[in-house]
C-alpha cells in the first residue's frame, strides 16, 4: 500500500513539474514573439523618420547621398506622422523589454531627434549632419545588440554602412 501511495505521489510530482516547465516555455515564447514584433515595428518607424530626415537634409545640401525632398507642409507632416508612429511603438516596448535595451532605445531616440532637428536647421553644416548620422548608426547598432540579446538571438549583428 505504501508503495502505491509513494508511486502515485511521485507520478503526480513529475507530471506537475513537466506541466509547469511546459507552461513556462510557452509563456516565454509568447512574450518573445510579442517583443520581436514590437522591436520590428519600432525599428521600422525609426527607419522611416531617418529616411525622411535624410532626404530633407539632402534638399538643403547637408547630404549628397539621398534623393532630395523639399520641406513642404505635406512632407513635414509625413515626418511628424512617422515620429508619432515611433512614439506609439515605444509604448509596447516599454512593457516588454529589459532596462539595458530601453537605455539603448533612449540613446537612439535622442539621435533620431537630433537628425530631425538638423534636417530643418538652416545653420547646420554637412559636417554636423555626418557627425550626427554617425552617432545615429552607433546608437542603432547598440539598440540591435541589446534587442537581439533580449530575444536570445545567437551571434552578433553586423553593422551596415
Amino acid at each position: 500500500m505504501i508503495g502505491v501511495i509513494v508511486g502515485a505521489v511521485a507520478s503526480y510530482a513529475v507530471t506537475a513539474l513537466a506541466e509547469r516547465t511546459r507552461w513556462k516555455r510557452q509563456t516565454a515564447e509568447r512574450w518573445d514573439e510579442r517583443r520581436l514584433v514590437a522591436y520590428a515595428d519600432y525599428s521600422q518607424a525609426v527607419k522611416t523618420i531617418v529616411t525622411l530626415a535624410h532626404r530633407l537634409a539632402a534638399f538643403r545640401g547637408l547630404n549628397p547621398d539621398a534623393k532630395p525632398l523639399s520641406p513642404t507642409e505635406d512632407n513635414l507632416a509625413l515626418l511628424q506622422e512617422a515620429e508619432e508612429q515611433r512614439s506609439s511603438c515605444l509604448e509596447s516596448i516599454r512593457l516588454l523589454t529589459d532596462s539595458d535595451t530601453l537605455t539603448a532605445i533612449r540613446a537612439l531616440n535622442h539621435c533620431v531627434w537630433h537628425l530631425m532637428f538638423l534636417a530643418g536647421d538652416e545653420s547646420a553644416s554637412p559636417h554636423d549632419w555626418e557627425s550626427a548620422f554617425t552617432q545615429y548608426r552607433q546608437a542603432r547598432d547598440e539598440y540591435y545588440r541589446h534587442a537581439r540579446r533580449s530575444l536570445g538571438v545567437p551571434g552578433v549583428a553586423v553593422s551596415r554602412d
